[in-house]
């Protein structure tokens, strides 16, 4: 299985973050990382579980003092059985990284970072309200390689007020050119409760906005990244582990405020009260919230959009072993609907999007909802 550790701290929250963040305010940190740490030493899982993967996100993990993370991982290894060569990420926002954190981070056995640069663009990166400059990116970025970093992704966004393919094309050839061993490249996503929903927005339209996928996939295999993921690029081998058990559908819990988890087919997500999740963190129960139990339609469901996320598609025969049904009894009129309009390709008993479906994923993938 694996797991997830939820640091809701940033330096200020950006213009376009619907996620549980804020600023941070150092005796609410303290606070926050002890209850956290009590929560993982009162956390049981079943006996036979081994965790895979660990991933520390946010908010901004490389915010918080680094000994805190080397505590996290110190009781975790203490509490849980980890394998020998899990994979170990964490987040980071340009800025935050230090030489002292990055040597904690590797005592600690953090072997892969989770840059958060976005655009290359000075002019972009103010306008969503980052931080930071891409000189300041660079600076971390290069201190990262040199403590040791073998494995690091750098996060960016496309379709952003204002961008267009000559200024998407710049940020793309400035960091493939640091080669990095990942590229996660998300559409930015306009979502209420945002400052970026009150504003009016000069966005690139819905062909612009394919063409710039279109265009940073291509680029991106021009230069030896590998699309496995609808918005996820990387080098042969450093595919990110964590995610595709999400992809997958591997069992996985959340630690933290407002962290989910899926476990013996059960979603729940921790508490998203701040009050609350400090007063009750001895006691997991108490901080779970939203239990559903996943009926076999919800995992057939969830099955299909989930791993028709991966460039791979899904497996018939893992289908049919699975919910001991054959797919096409469940969903051979959206296949063939689909395979008929060129979006969905049927080989080697896989199904997957065609590069053309990739495109229209969320349309495509809506209609196997059961």
């Amino acid at each position: 299985m694996e797991l997830y550790l939820h640091i809701p701290f940033c330096v200020k929250k950006c213009d376009y973050c619907d996620f549980l963040s804020f600023r941070k305010n150092p005796g609410e940190q303290n606070a926050y990382c002890e209850s956290l740490l009590k929560e993982i030493r009162h956390t049981i899982l079943p006996e036979d579980a081994v965790i895979s993967s660990i991933f520390i996100g946010g908010g901004t993990p490389s915010l918080i003092d680094d000994e805190w993370i080397v505590c996290f991982m110190d009781t975790i290894k203490g509490r849980f059985a980890v394998e020998k060569d899990a994979e170990i990420s964490l987040e980071a926002n340009p800025g935050t990284l230090t030489e002292e954190k990055l040597k904690s981070y590797r005592r600690a056995g953090i072997n892969r970072l989770s840059i958060g640069l976005q655009s290359a663009n000075d002019k972009e990166l103010a306008m969503l309200g980052r931080i930071h400059t891409y000189e300041e990116f660079l600076e971390n970025y290069h201190l990262a390689r040199k403590n040791g970093f073998d494995n690091i992704n750098i996060d960016l966004m496309t379709a952003l007020p204002g961008q267009n393919m000559t200024s998407l094309m710049q940020t793309l050839k400035k960091v493939v050119m640091l080669q990095p061993e990942h590229i996660s490249a998300y559409s930015l996503m306009i979502e209420p409760g945002t400052p970026f929903y009150e504003r009016s927005l000069a966005l690139p339209d819905e062909d612009e906005e394919r063409r710039m996928y279109e265009g940073t996939a291509a680029y991106l295999k021009e230069w030896d990244y590998h699309q496995y993921e609808i918005s996820n690029f990387a080098r042969p081998g450093k595919e990110c582990r964590h995610n595709i058990g999400y992809w997958k559908r591997t069992p996985y819990l959340g630690l933290g405020l407002g962290a989910s988890s899926l476990i013996n087919e059960q979603r729940f997500s921790n508490t998203t009260d701040m009050n609350e999740y400090l007063k009750h963190c001895c006691q997991p129960d108490a901080i779970r919230k939203n239990r559903e139990i996943l009926t076999r339609e919800n995992q057939m469901e969830e099955f299909m959009f989930l791993g028709l996320r991966m460039t791979e598609g899904i497996s018939e025969l893992e289908f049919q072993e699975k919910f001991e049904v054959c797919v096409d009894a469940v969903y051979g009129s959206v296949i063939d609907k689909y395979r008929r309009l060129g979006l969905l390709e049927r080989k080697n008993g896989r199904l997957y999007l065609t590069g053309e479906g990739v495109s229209v994923s969320n349309v495509v993938m809506s209609e196997f909802l059961l």
